[in-house]
């Protein structure tokens, strides 16, 4: 094993982990927001959403 390829496989790894943690947050964004998508259309309401309806 070569310096040069140990140096550029030890990138191409780097940068299979840095994508891989990059699609699991993005994936994993969607599914959350898809889930409170379906909460507030089940009536379910943020604690710091403001209350609709409600004369202040």
């Amino acid at each position: 094993m070569t310096h040069t390829f140990y140096i550029a496989m030890s990138y191409a790894v780097a940068a299979v982990v840095i994508l891989c943690l990059i699609a699991w947050t993005w994936l994993d964004g969607r599914a959350r927001q898809k889930e409170l998508a379906e909460l507030e259309a089940s009536g379910i309401r943020r604690r710091s959403a403001q209350p609709t309806g409600d004369a202040a």
